[in-house]
């Protein structure tokens, strides 16, 4: 799809909507602009969303609490001894 825009006042370009739908670009999207040569590419970022569950999460956190005690632990006794 090959589109010609015209470049306004303070560089602005205004993408027409038909190809903002296409690559899924809403108001307030951010796009990554790369400069290749001589052309500039506009890619649009799309959010990392994971779907993770709380209690996995939580079981993590708990292990890794559990690791640093005993770390601590371990250096406190060695700086005892």
């Amino acid at each position: 799809m090959d589109i010609v825009l015209r470049v306004r006042k303070k560089g602005i370009l205004i993408l027409p909507k038909a190809l903002r739908m296409r690559v899924g670009i809403e108001e307030n999207s951010e796009v990554l602009v790369e400069v290749k040569g001589d052309a500039i590419i506009l890619r649009p970022l799309k959010p990392k969303v994971v779907d993770v569950d709380t209690d996995t999460i939580k079981k993590i956190v708990e292990e890794e609490k559990r690791e640093w005690e005993e770390r601590l632990d371990e250096l406190t006794t060695q700086i005892s001894t």
